[in-house]
């Protein structure tokens, strides 16, 4: 079995033991047969603020079918903090507007960290009293519920990270570390990393049947990659997935 196998078999066997949380999604409907559109609308730093202000530039302006949506690990670090009910709010309104223009709306929960490596940039005493795991775990029930209020799709793939991402020192973990990239990062994805999780989105798409015609995937960062279409982002290798 070769790696692409393996991973198409790993996410697979994810949608089986729930880690692929399926919602009935915004009208479901058949798979196209090709996507004509896929947009990389992340950008470093951003927050659930930023989206707001960005939405309908970024976003809706290009009428997408399907909204990927991975957003909230910028707020909850100290830099870009956003108050959890504040983050309710704007993750709220930003749902709600991208349903309402007419595309399907697809959320991500957010990744896991290294949290040795997280506490070189943030202070501990900000994550008190819950600690930094207990504060992302707030922020993906928020976002696992305000999926399932809208029906909306929902793909845990921080579940599936923390499960399978060898989180950690190694040179396989799936997040940047010193062994693999040089760099004390522990927040985003390798290239592998990267791969990965755009092999986890594209078999939600289609275990879904989502219209992946026009895609626009709004994030920060995560999204972002090194800002392609066609390199080194989980936007770039969903597009060849999808192709």
């Amino acid at each position: 079995m070769n790696r692409k196998q393996f991973l198409t078999r790993s996410v697979l066997l994810a949608a089986g033991s729930g880690l692929l949380k399926i919602a009935s999604a915004n009208t479901p409907v058949q798979h196209a047969a090709g996507t004509e559109l896929l947009v990389n609308a992340g950008i470093a730093g951003n927050n659930t603020n930023n989206l707001l202000k960005r939405i309908y530039t970024d976003c809706l302006a290009h009428q997408p079918t399907l909204t990927i949506l991975m957003i909230g690990t910028n707020d909850m670090n100290n830099g870009k903090h956003v108050p959890l009910e504040k983050f309710r709010n704007n993750l709220n309104m930003l749902s709600d507007r991208i349903i309402n223009s007419g595309s399907q709306l697809m959320l991500m929960t957010i990744l896991p960290f290294y949290e040795p490596y997280l506490l070189l940039r943030h202070p501990v005493a900000f994550f008190q009293p819950e600690g930094p795991e207990g504060r992302r775990k707030q922020v993906n029930e928020v976002i696992i519920k305000t999926a399932a209020e809208r029906k909306a799709g929902l793909l845990d793939i921080g579940s599936i990270f923390e499960k399978v991402g060898k989180i950690g020192l190694e040179k396989d973990c799936l997040l940047r570390n010193k062994e693999n990239s040089g760099k004390e990062d522990g927040v985003h994805p390798t290239r592998e990393g990267y791969r990965f999780l755009a092999l986890a989105v594209s078999q939600y798409i289609q275990y879904n049947h989502h219209d992946a015609r026009r895609i626009v995937c709004f994030g920060d960062s995560i999204t972002k990659g090194d800002g392609s279409v066609d390199k080194e982002s989980y936007p770039a290798y969903l597009k060849k997935l999808l192709s």
